[in-house]
């Protein structure tokens, strides 16, 4: 299988502008959170648990839907509870690259390319006009972060840096823009 990229991108409000919201719940696996931070932080950490404890039983590295399967389920069993929803991004040998989504109460969703948080209502037409099937990793980064400015740019609660992952079949790259580097589209 070739290596393909995939760059998560999401923001909610937050209460400093600099979290990063992209957490790591496997070797190639990642998840953006959406909500309430607390919720989030707790369904993640439960996600590594089982994901870890699926890996061992397992003798080999969880796929990236039963990861989003681990959150679909937290979140679903809890969603009187909980308001936290998720992006989950990952490679594996099965499948390669994937992205689902599991949106608030757990409902589970695989796509192509997604976006989430309070800032992704400005940038619907920007990801359909210019999100590719294949594009190479350079292309991957200058649109996600593109995507991001965008949004950061009308909506005065999504954050300030671009935290960026490149999940790959051999390997993660992270990579930070911090605002003052990000592009500008329009006088802010």
């Amino acid at each position: 299988l070739r290596s393909v990229c995939i760059v998560v991108l999401l923001r909610e409000y937050v209460s400093s502008k600099t979290i990063n919201k992209v957490i790591q719940v496997h070797d190639r696996i990642f998840c953006c959170m959406a909500g309430s931070l607390a919720d989030a932080q707790a369904v993640t950490k439960a996600a590594k648990f089982h994901l870890s404890f699926h890996s061992v039983q397992m003798e080999s590295p969880p796929l990236v839907i039963a990861a989003a399967s681990v959150l679909k389920e937290l979140c679903y069993k809890n969603k009187e509870e909980l308001q936290a929803g998720f992006i989950t991004a990952g490679w594996d040998m099965k499948k390669g690259p994937q992205v689902y989504v599991v949106a608030l109460g757990g409902m589970l969703v695989r796509q192509p390319v997604t976006i989430g948080g309070s800032g992704s209502t400005f940038i619907y037409g920007y990801v359909d006009a210019k999100y590719k099937p294949s594009m190479t990793k350079e292309e991957c980064l200058q649109f996600a972060t593109n995507a991001l400015a965008l949004a950061m740019g009308r909506d005065n609660v999504s954050g300030g840096v671009a935290n960026l992952v490149v999940i790959t079949e051999t390997g993660v790259e992270h990579v930070v823009v911090p605002g003052d580097k990000l592009p500008r589209f329009h006088d802010e």
